[in-house]
């Protein structure tokens, strides 16, 4: 435990740079007190590790030292290569690094290694649209991807849900959701997520912009798509669920929505039971999600939700009453 322990801190130095100990210790789930005692460990051991001090210090490796990886295990090391995922990088205009990469490291293993982090590749294989989607090419993704990675600024031309506009913006990362590309860029001081497939221009500047130092890309995703669900999301309708709605409501429910709707335990004579379900901005949205339970769901209240429910309905009934009426009349003209 303690060697691989060592193990992870050489391997964080050298991919850091600089860190602290409080920073290893949380990284390694142990005490700063260990941490103090690996370090003393690694530099017996005639590993070149310093410590510069002061508020800004923290551990180093030397200049120049490398670490090799003769000590990665059979579930790292394919776990290695099962990061490098095809599809994304050849959306950045990443595909031949990776495999460059990817064929740099099979080299760097030990040979009992290589045959496990290949089967890894053989054997697992991401799709990240869901069904019946597709991934999104985004004309100017390459150009996003290499801005973020300058750190330059890009000056888009941009389709949103309301109107066309112009922005210059930071570009502080991209991220791949559900075969579609989104990126986190910073306009005026504040962070805002763009859909590449939106952007109809791109233009990359040769203006460098200073990148928030607190910023995580991850924490702010999270976040944003917390956020955008609510929104999405701001009304509860009551509404009376039969046994297969309930079974219907968990299977067709957005995760956000499954989350965070309330069943009550007891049923009634018939078996049903009532659930507070988040629901769409507006009567007719909200309709809209529920109309999928069919007759296995009953809207009790807001009362306008309701009235929008049978409206629906009724609509739909009179509709296809019509168009029964009419086929029956072609066939009897057939006939």
């Amino acid at each position: 435990m303690r060697a691989s322990r060592m193990l992870s801190i050489l391997t964080t130095l050298q991919a850091r740079g600089q860190i602290t100990a409080p920073e290893l210790a949380e990284a390694c789930e142990v005490s700063v007190r260990t941490i103090y005692r690996d370090i003393d460990a690694l530099a017996t051991s005639g590993v070149p590790v310093y410590a510069d001090r002061g508020a800004e210090g923290g551990y180093r490796l030397l200049d120049g030292y490398r670490v090799r990886l003769n000590g990665l295990s059979q579930s790292e090391a394919g776990a290695l290569f099962l990061a490098g995922l095809p599809g994304p990088a050849a959306a950045l205009g990443l595909d031949a690094a990776m495999i460059a990469a990817q064929n740099k490291l099979m080299a760097a293993l030990p040979e009992n290694l290589r045959e496990d982090a290949g089967r890894m590749q053989e054997r697992f294989h991401l799709d990240a649209p869901g069904w019946f989607g597709e991934a999104e090419q985004p004309k100017h993704l390459r150009t996003i991807a290499g801005a973020a990675l300058r750190g330059t600024l890009i000056k888009i031309r941009y389709q949103s849900w309301r109107a066309e506009k112009q922005r210059r913006v930071a570009p502080l990362g991209l991220v791949l959701k559900g075969g579609s590309w989104y990126l986190a860029g910073q306009v005026d001081g504040s962070v805002r997520t763009y859909r590449v497939a939106r952007v109809l221009d791109c233009t990359a500047l040769d203006d460098r912009f200073d990148r928030p130092a607190d910023f995580d890309l991850a924490a702010y995703w999270q976040a944003a798509t917390l956020r955008l669900e609510a929104e999405m999301h701001p009304n509860v309708a009551v509404v009376r669920l039969s046994p297969l709605g309930v079974k219907l409501l968990d299977a067709l429910s957005q995760p956000y929505v499954r989350t965070r709707t309330q069943i009550e335990e007891t049923t009634d004579a018939d078996g049903w039971r009532i659930a507070r379900i988040p629901t769409g901005k507006t009567s007719w949205h909200a309709a809209a999600e529920l109309l999928r339970l069919g007759s296995e769901a009953e809207v009790l209240e807001p009362a306008d939700l309701r009235e929008k429910m049978a409206e629906l309905v009724q609509a739909m009934a009179a509709r296809y009453r019509a168009s029964s009426s009419h086929d029956a009349k072609r066939a009897a003209c057939k006939a």
